[in-house]
């Protein structure tokens, strides 16, 4: 990657991690309410509250003697399941599990599983393995993701997400991100996946990374990059933006999954999204940030905001 000054990062209205924390997060983010982002049941069971749609909690693995009975539970999973740790981050001890055959269970590269193999990611979930500070976690078992069909050869094995910014209930900037072989079918850009960003007022994509490194087409598919356009735009902004009030937290990373059968539906939160959804925008978050702030009025309805930032950061 080339070198780039820091006075050419200011310029560009690059936000670095320092002042994120500082003037965003820890301003505008009540420490009280962190523990519902950063338990993926409490944010599960805080949007089936508030309406908003989530992948289908199938059962919850709680205790070490538990885990003996998961078999029998798994049976009723036909359609294949995954396995998260409810306090991980960064995608890690995340398992997913596309069928089965027999007595073993089908990963999505492929590889199979046996009854063990679960049952030992399961226990190493409870222990702490996966999660924050590595304090006892629980294991959720939810339905897997069904991958609309808008994004045939855009995707390695794994199911994309759109990353969205919401700054005091704006969206204010959003990136798709594309599993590859490098990421092992995940959609972590440290791993290799890849990042697109968006166009606030259409979907379209607009600019796409790999490992820091501009690229135009799918390093596995070979698929146009700047091809793809989400639909429905507006209705995910909004599902995002609805998270704000849900919350109570005013600088959050929203991720939404397109499930093919139900749409739109929020995979989990974030209370420090990264900032590498500045790169792939190829602008800096700091302005979009600060016109929101310089907003003479507080935020108005969901619709209202959406509109508004769908008009104001919209590529010229």
């Amino acid at each position: 990657m080339s070198w780039i000054s820091p006075f050419a990062l200011k310029d560009m209205g690059i936000l670095g991690m320092n002042r994120r924390n500082h003037a965003f997060v820890a301003r505008y983010n009540p420490r009280r309410y962190y523990p519902l982002v950063d338990n993926k049941l409490k944010t599960k069971q805080l949007a089936n509250a508030c309406g908003i749609p989530t992948p289908t909690l199938q059962f919850i693995v709680s205790a070490q003697h538990e885990v003996r009975h998961v078999r029998k539970q798994l049976q009723d999973c036909n359609n294949g399941f995954a396995i998260k740790p409810a306090k991980g981050s960064g995608g890690k001890g995340i398992l997913v599990i596309s069928g089965n055959r027999g007595n073993s269970f089908i990963k999505s590269s492929g590889k199979r599983l046996d009854e063990r193999d679960i049952q030992r990611h399961i226990s190493n979930i409870l222990a702490g393995l996966y999660s924050l500070g590595g304090a006892p976690d629980t294991a959720l078992i939810e339905d897997i993701i069904q991958m609309d069909p808008l994004f045939e050869g855009f995707s390695y094995q794994g199911i994309p997400d759109i990353r969205v910014i919401v700054f005091q209930g704006y969206p204010v900037m959003a990136m798709l991100r594309l599993a590859t072989e490098a990421s092992d079918g995940k959609a972590n850009l440290h791993q290799g996946a890849v990042g697109v960003g968006l166009d606030m007022a259409t979907g379209k994509g607009l600019r796409a990374l790999q490992f820091g490194k501009p690229v135009s087409l799918h390093p596995d598919t070979g698929k146009k990059l700047d091809s793809i356009e989400i639909p429905d735009w507006k209705h995910l902004l909004t599902l995002a933006s609805r998270c704000y009030e849900m919350t109570g937290l005013g600088y959050i990373g929203a991720d939404i999954v397109l499930d093919r059968n139900r749409g739109p539906l929020m995979l989990e939160l974030n209370a420090r999204p990264g900032l590498a959804i500045q790169m792939t925008n190829g602008e800096g978050l700091l302005g979009r940030l600060k016109a929101i702030e310089a907003l003479p009025h507080s935020p108005g309805g969901v619709e209202e905001r959406v509109s508004w930032a769908m008009d104001f950061f919209a590529k010229k």
